[in-house]
């Protein structure tokens, strides 16, 4: 028998496994995936969102505790665990020593990259970088891994875990982590949660899935099912709004259109519905494809001149481009009447002021609603481009309720040894909205916690059995 048994096999998961076996644990990590597509939606990831109170190596300045802690209460409204935020925010001011052990490096923020040169390191490589490095250091280490075993369920006795199972075999252990991710890739389960809305629509078949189509929910619901303490809405996800075009699962990062603050969004009747620019985009991005999904078909339109070009991350597909306003109109589908309208009054709306994408500057709208607070240039350089925009949901955040100590709860009793980390748990600190950068945060600071706890655990029981 494994002393630690760790199901899933994203950051949270290897964080998990690496650290119980540096504890001196045996481990047994099962991923639900083949080994090809292996690390759950961290393949997926680009940075760590990271708190630190002078320049170190790739961060620049500073970004201290309170600021990184202000920035969380404003993108989740409030709706966080204070005490489990800031133990994650304080986890990641010392966590990349023991990254770059694990075979991790690091590399600048990238030109164009949503103003996160201060608060986020870059993994040299991205996400599937870090993934693979955490695996081979994994190997090394004597950890088992076994690919294509999702688990069904698990077997409880009481709080306590027992064993768990891979369809009829049945795996026990002294101690296990759930780290298998959210249910965004189970489309029942969305439509249950989303429902139907009062033009007739069902929202959520019309989402995308941004990262890995074996987040299925399986565990989760089981979970719930048994009794654990539950954390967080159904319908409150990491949702942003990508390219309509992108494939239905695991189009990552590059089909993200981040050209949102430097222009304006209409829905299909060519109507704006909120302000783009209300706040740095890597605060504010993961909002809009909840804005999108409660449009009219789900989908809208980011609209952009010739002065936006070379201001933002350009994606994967090329935009739809006309000499006119007009042109494009058509080109998109959009009622022209509607559009020209609603650009006229935008335009006529915009203040004169001191542009600078790289501050909250005070080029905004005056009379106009909804507003754009910032970044508000005039529409009225050729080429126009449109990029049609769908929800692309990456990771939910209905989980399971824990606290310091990554046990999970049974009616606000703790485990004595099954623990849970990542995006299982991330509604902890993530009630709602976004901030890029701190879901691998959450991630890897309550993996290191669970992994260890269950370690301790694990050998606490080995001892009591030996006795």
């Amino acid at each position: 028998m494994v002393d630690v048994l760790v199901i899933g096999g994203g950051n949270a998961a290897l964080c998990a496994a690496l650290t119980a076996r540096e504890a001196g644990a045996t481990v047994l990590m099962l991923e639900a995936s083949p080994r090809a597509w292996r690390g759950g939606n961290s393949q997926h990831t680009r940075n760590l969102r990271c708190m630190h109170d002078e320049p170190q190596d790739v961060l620049i300045d500073a970004y201290p505790e309170e600021e990184f802690w202000q920035d969380l209460l404003k993108v989740t409204g409030g709706q966080t665990d204070e005490a489990l935020a800031r133990l994650v925010i304080r986890a990641s001011s010392g966590v990349r020593p023991w990254m770059r052990r694990h075979g991790v490096h690091f590399q600048p923020s990238l030109s164009g990259a949503l103003h996160t040169a201060r608060t986020n390191a870059f993994f040299m490589g991205g996400g599937k970088a870090l993934v693979n490095a955490y695996y081979r250091s994994a190997e090394q280490l004597g950890v088992q891994l076994r690919y294509q075993a999702p688990v069904d369920r698990i077997e409880l006795d009481g709080e306590r875990f027992v064993a768990a199972w891979v369809g009829s075999e049945r795996i026990p252990a002294r101690s296990c982590v759930l780290a298998a991710g959210g249910f965004e890739s189970n489309r029942e389960w969305l439509r249950e949660a989303w429902g139907r809305n009062e033009r007739g629509e069902y929202p959520s078949d019309q989402f995308l899935i941004r990262g890995t189509r074996f987040n299925t929910g399986t565990l989760l619901r089981f979970m719930l099912d048994a009794g654990a303490d539950s954390v967080g809405e159904p319908t409150q996800a990491h949702m942003v709004a990508i390219d309509a075009r992108a494939p239905l699962y695991d189009g990552g990062i590059c089909t993200r259109i981040d050209c949102v603050s430097l222009g304006v969004v209409v829905n299909r009747d060519a109507q704006r519905f909120y302000d783009e620019g209300e706040d740095f985009w890597p605060k504010r991005y993961a909002i809009w494809g909840r804005l999108v999904a409660q449009q009219p078909g789900q989908t809208a339109w980011s609209i952009i001149d010739a002065k936006a070009v070379g201001r933002f991350m350009p994606p994967v597909f090329p935009g739809t481009s006309a000499q006119t306003l007009s042109e494009l109109a058509g080109a998109l589908g959009l009622p022209e009447p509607a559009l020209l309208h609603t650009l006229q009054a935008y335009n006529a709306a915009c203040r004169p002021g001191s542009f600078d994408h790289t501050r909250l500057d005070d080029c905004r709208t005056e009379g106009l609603s909804p507003a754009k607070s910032h970044w508000a240039l005039p529409i009225d350089k050729p080429p126009f481009t449109g990029y049609a925009l769908r929800p692309g949901v990456t990771f939910t955040y209905l989980g399971l309720c824990t606290d310091e100590t990554a046990a999970v709860r049974f009616g606000g009793r703790a485990s004595p040894n099954l623990y849970v980390a990542g995006e299982m748990m991330a509604g902890n600190v993530l009630g709602r909205g976004y901030t890029a950068g701190v879901g691998m945060s959450i991630g890897t600071a309550f993996g290191r916690i669970a992994g260890q706890r269950a370690a301790w655990s694990a050998q606490g029981e080995a001892a009591h059995g030996a006795a």
